[in-house]
């Protein structure tokens, strides 16, 4: 009996495990996402909206840059690359917010400070202490990358939001290491940096743009997980 070519079960393996990957991330989102207080049902629509709000980018507002920027018209709409396959000049950048990398995490972030809020005046400013300190260390950690964006450390955000929460705030950790995880680079690495937009020569320039796999995103899951 023949055996199967070679290197057809790594690849087999591969597929399976792309396969699976989605399931993976799905169950750690929703871990996390329980332990802020939301319902099953309230996870799961939440976890659904980050998955499909990212690729939803909404516009703001539009500035010049300094100089022309080449881009491919196919990153933007999709059946242009048909019809113009080649690079265009643009001279300015459009600014926009992702929802499911950015608006769907701030509105649960905007909720552990309601509930932190009712629970009493201490845990409102233990968690603005962690985010105040969350921000500052984003805005000194990310860096502007040319025709890319801002870019931060994956895990710095995350680790410092866990660790400043289980110190300040350990009876609410998760939901002040969600919040602080979400507001440190969102402030700290987007809002913070946007006027050295201007300077790296990228067309679209999204916050939380990356979605699912966004700073934004990942710092408050990972933060949450680990506190």
């Amino acid at each position: 009996m023949r055996g199967f070519p070679p290197g057809c079960l790594a690849l087999f393996l591969f597929f399976v495990l792309l396969i699976l990957i989605p399931f993976f991330l799905a169950e750690v989102m929703l871990t996390a996402l329980a332990k802020l207080g939301l319902s099953a049902q309230q996870s799961i629509m939440a976890a659904i909206g980050i998955f499909l709000g990212s690729m939803v980018n909404i516009p703001l507002t539009r500035f010049e840059n300094r100089g022309k920027v080449k881009m491919s018209p196919s990153k933007m709409f999709g059946l242009e690359r048909q019809l113009f396959p080649g690079l265009q000049q643009q001279d300015s950048t459009l600014l926009a917010v992702n929802l499911g990398g950015c608006i769907i995490p701030l509105m649960i972030a905007a909720y552990q400070i309601v509930r932190l809020s009712e629970l009493g005046t201490h845990y409102i400013l233990g968690c603005g202490v962690v985010v105040v300190a969350n921000i500052i260390i984003c805005r000194y950690t990310a860096k502007p990358v040319k025709n890319m964006g801002i870019a931060i450390p994956a895990l710095i955000p995350a680790m410092a939001a866990a660790v400043l929460a289980l110190f300040f705030v350990p009876e609410q950790a998760p939901a002040v290491a969600f919040t602080a995880g979400v507001l440190g680079p969102l402030i700290g690495a987007d809002l913070l940096h946007l006027n050295e937009i201007k300077k790296m020569g990228t067309p679209i320039a999204s916050i939380g743009g990356a979605g699912t796999f966004d700073g934004i995103v990942l710092s408050g899951i990972v933060a949450t997980l680990l506190a």
